[in-house]
């Protein structure tokens, strides 16, 4: 066994840049190679193609890239471990061991399954997030590739990881630091630079074509996250802030193989593209499992009103009325207008001068949504406010999804390794757990000098924030560069505060999570995503931009910190 696992990722979802998985094995040395294809929406989309063929269900993506990249990691000795099994790693398993044959390659194939419950409540699919312990034993077991369905994303991580150092599930440490790492690689590029807050703060031509990131992990859990060399973006103790943050919450990250605490995390810069991480501390992991519940909640249509020029809120009145009586005969059982004031005054172009009128309708029958509103939509063109026209032509009501989540007790699901030779190896329960409970929220800094002089500006200027969906509800995460920095935002960005900065929040329940290791602040806000990303609730259905709209919002930040900022 050597001392270092190098585990790269090449995909942080369905969608993810093709040529990664070539270009992690060429690139530099690796152990294992991972791909995260699942997401909440993701199971949806799986779902639906798993209705019209009952041999899909898994990302079609993953089997065409192994069709170059099957023989690479062969030849390189690179175990290759993802979940694109999605709601059928059997079927998945069975086309990778038919390409294998295709080209020849003595290839050993294994899959963990065990996450699919009976779907219940009209849901299309209901998953249990499993760990890492069936990769494991596929791995022991002398697969080279393993295809899981839903496991957490950290579990292809902890699941090589356990295999190659020997952990037992109570390592907790161990197991938790490589849940930290594991949470870094999930997302790909977004640990080297992708959609990274201070992108403006270093060359322009780093951000171009990031590399996706690798982990070397350390037998006592420690990590070093890096990426190979010559390839672009960058790693930094900020970029990988920015992704811890990402899709977290409290102190406590719970997970089926471990909790880890995320309070104990340690960033060290550890040479150029070079973050160490350590410290990290690890609990009994609940008794519990998260399961997701993806179900169709009905169909949606909308319309996209163009109007230019003066007068705008007295245009949006005027179509508001005249389709106040169509809606009326058959009304949806949701309507929703939104106004976006993208116009500019005296702007020197038409689409500058032109803002957005955005209706959207939702109801269980098409018809409510379909013929019914696209054609009284339509019957305005000549007889509307001026300069009438739409974005695109009003189509059919088209369905949308809706993501819930609940728990069942761990004993409950069969997480099972299908061996190489089609073993089946049933993974036992953890030998402890522990009930989550909250964690005393730590002391905070001393608060900056009062009365020192202050400027109305951005706290984009001095703090960079990454924001996301969990289900219905979203998560800011809000991290600044300097102890001197970090002693004004513990005590300024409060949640009322948050709630006046981002006025959406206001009647929503947020919570305020301290994290004094990362200097950084961990908001969860409740239930603004609505039914989840494919119930497409607001503008931002997924919250990926909410970060930013705080970052730009204004108020009265230390003038010395505005100054000293780079």
């Amino acid at each position: 066994m050597k001392d270092v696992l190098r585990i790269g990722n090449a995909s942080g979802f369905y969608g993810d840049r093709f040529d990664a998985v070539k270009e992690m094995l060429t690139g530099g040395e690796l152990d294992v190679l991972t791909g995260d294809y699942l997401a909440e929406l993701t199971l949806l989309i799986l779902g639906r193609d798993r209705l019209k063929d009952p041999s899909a269900g898994y990302a079609k993506t993953f089997l065409r890239q192994m069709e170059e990249g099957l023989g690479l990691a062969h030849e390189r000795g690179v175990r290759i471990v993802a979940n694109a099994g999605g709601l059928n790693p059997a079927g998945l398993a069975d086309a990778l061991r038919a390409l294998a044959g295709r080209l020849g390659l003595p290839v050993r194939i294994a899959h963990v399954e065990g996450d699919r419950l009976p779907a219940r409540d009209g849901a299309l699919a209901a998953n249990a997030y499993l760990g890492g312990a069936g990769i494991a034993a596929c791995l022991a077991a002398g697969a080279d590739v393993v295809v899981t369905g839903r496991v957490t994303d950290a579990a292809l991580v902890t699941g090589p990881a356990q295999w190659h150092f020997g952990w037992g599930p109570e390592a907790y440490d161990e197991l938790a630091g490589a849940v930290v790492a594991g949470h870094v690689l999930e997302c790909g590029t977004q640990a080297t630079g992708g959609n990274y807050a201070f992108f403006t703060a270093h060359d322009p031509r780093l951000f171009r074509r990031p590399g996706f990131p690798v982990a070397e992990l350390h037998a006592d859990g420690s990590s070093v996250i890096t990426k190979h060399p010559g390839t672009g973006g960058l790693v930094d103790t900020g970029t990988v802030t920015a992704q811890l943050l990402y899709e977290t919450a409290g102190a406590r990250y719970p997970g089926p193989d471990v909790t880890a605490r995320l309070d104990t995390v340690r960033l060290t810069q550890d040479g150029p593209d070079r973050v160490r991480i350590d410290g990290v501390r690890g609990e009994a992991p609940p008794p519990t499992l998260k399961v997701g519940l993806n179900r169709l909640g009905g169909f949606r249509n909308e319309v996209v009103f163009v109007l230019t020029g003066l007068d705008v809120e007295a245009k949006a009145a005027l179509v508001r009325e005249q389709l106040h009586d169509a809606l009326a005969k058959h009304p949806p059982a949701e309507i929703r207008w939104d106004l976006a004031r993208t116009d500019h005054p005296d702007a020197a172009t038409e689409e500058t001068a032109s803002a957005l009128l955005r209706l959207v309708v939702r109801d269980p029958d098409p018809e409510k949504v379909g013929r019914a509103l696209t054609g009284a939509a339509i019957e305005l063109a000549l007889a509307s406010y001026p300069g009438f026209h739409v974005t695109a032509p009003p189509g059919k009501g088209a369905p949308y999804g809706v993501f819930a989540s609940t728990s069942v007790p761990v004993g409950e699901v069969p997480h099972t390794a299908v061996l190489p030779d089609g073993t089946r190896r049933e993974i036992p329960v953890p030998p402890r757990t522990a009930d989550l409970a909250p964690v005393p929220e730590p002391p905070l800094p001393e608060p900056p000098p009062r009365h020192a002089p202050t400027r109305r500006a951005p706290l984009g200027r001095i703090a960079g924030a990454r924001s996301g969906d969990k289900g219905g509800d979203a998560n800011v995460g809000v991290w600044v560069r300097t102890e001197a920095e970090w002693r004004w935002l513990a005590h300024t960005l409060t949640v009322e505060r948050l709630k006046e900065l981002l006025p959406e929040t206001a009647g929503l329940a947020v919570t305020r999570h301290v994290l004094p290791r990362l200097r950084a602040l961990n908001f969860t806000i409740a239930g603004i995503l609505g039914a989840g990303v494919a119930s497409q609730a607001r503008f931002d259905p997924q919250a990926k931009a909410l970060g930013e709209w705080l970052r730009s919002r204004h108020l009265d930040i230390p003038a010395a910190l505005l100054e000293e900022a780079p």
